[in-house]
């Protein structure tokens, strides 16, 4: 992107942010340079877009800071060759950054409005490896998997065992895990050719709670 002075430098800000707080996978980085963050805001947030902050998005949820987001995209430890299920499209950002690392996202997310509007964006922006679907983040998506990793960027109370189950052998899931109310922190777990589950705990987080189920409205 480029042709407004302002613009360029938040961008450049927007990428040395990154840096400093110790994102250094080159492909995350780059990845976080590509996606236009300002298309996944409001329009009246436009000017926030590259603050490293989360913002109010519809249906009462967020779009995540943008360090979260390369954070979480860089403990995935993702690879071209990589199919991806994210669990809570919301505006799409982070499906959008990890488009342009792996082959494939699929992506679910229980507020239909949600879905189709991000489904339009992405789809605005020529992110054509991205498939969002409608449903229950708890159930995932069964009939996709194994996939090589697994993300969700809204918090759980406890890992739900579908997504474990859904993950490939040597697969990572990254989630924030935690009560609605008390502390969270983004949990990182590698599952062994066994089947085995290794837990690491990382950063401590803020996330909207994920909820059981597809939304009745919208």
């Amino acid at each position: 992107m480029g042709g407004h002075p302002t613009a360029d430098i938040e961008r450049m800000e927007f990428q040395l942010g990154l840096r400093r707080r110790g994102i250094s996978d080159q492909a995350v980085l780059r990845a976080m340079d590509e996606v236009p963050r300002e298309y996944f805001v409001a329009a009246e947030l436009a000017d926030s877009a590259y603050a490293d902050q989360a913002l109010p998005i519809a249906c009462g949820q967020t779009i995540s800071q943008p360090y979260v987001v390369a954070y979480m995209t860089e403990q995935l430890e993702v690879v071209a060759q990589h199919r991806v299920l994210e669990i809570g499209t919301g505006s799409g950002y982070q499906a959008a950054v990890l488009s342009r690392i792996v082959r494939e996202v699929v992506s679910v997310e229980r507020y239909r409005t949600l879905a189709n509007l991000a489904r339009e964006r992405l789809k605005t922006l020529g992110y054509s490896n991205v498939d969002i679907v409608a449903g229950d983040g708890f159930a995932g998506a069964p009939e996709r998997a194994p996939f090589d990793r697994i993300i969700v960027t809204a918090a759980a109370e406890r890992v739900p065992d579908a997504l474990v189950e859904q993950l490939g052998e040597g697969g990572k899931l990254v989630l924030p895990l935690g009560p609605r109310d008390g502390p969270q922190y983004i949990v990182k777990l590698s599952k062994a050719a066994t089947g085995e589950l290794t837990r690491e705990k990382l950063i401590a987080v803020r996330f909207v709670p994920l909820l059981p189920g597809k939304a009745r409205e919208l």
